[in-house]
């Protein structure tokens, strides 16, 4: 993502809880950015990306997340935080993420990046997303 690119979302989830909500740091944080080819994409990404968090509340190491998108730009992703490393791997294999993966691939481009915070300051982690 380029900072031409970095705004906030037009569209952002409810913060959703994880099972290891009461996890203190230091923690994991995720962000992805999906920007989709086409326009008529994003209707059935964001359904499947809804779905999939839907998921959250038993994903083990979930401590948070919000979904978000920005329409006009074509872009979707998550901002995520777990309680590891392990964690976050664990979710990348989870099979439906997996087919996500699989089926969007080829339609767009997906920057993510992680890194580690000390504390789960959720406006901080939003911020990020302007940087």
């Amino acid at each position: 993502m380029t900072n031409d690119d970095r705004r906030a979302p037009h569209f952002r989830s409810r913060w959703i809880t994880g099972p290891a909500s009461g996890s203190t740091g230091p923690l994991v944080a995720a962000l992805t950015d999906y920007r989709a080819q086409r326009l008529l994409d994003l209707p059935g990404l964001a359904r499947r990306a809804r779905s999939l968090s839907r998921l959250w509340p038993g994903l083990t190491g979930a401590v948070g997340m919000w979904l978000w998108a920005d329409v006009p730009s074509r872009r979707v992703g998550s901002l995520s935080v777990w309680r590891s490393e392990e964690d976050l791997r664990a979710f990348v294999r989870v099979p439906e993420h997996v087919r996500i993966m699989r089926d969007y691939r080829h339609r767009g481009t997906l920057d993510s990046r992680t890194w580690q915070v000390d504390t789960l300051d959720r406006a901080a982690l939003w911020r990020v997303m302007t940087e």
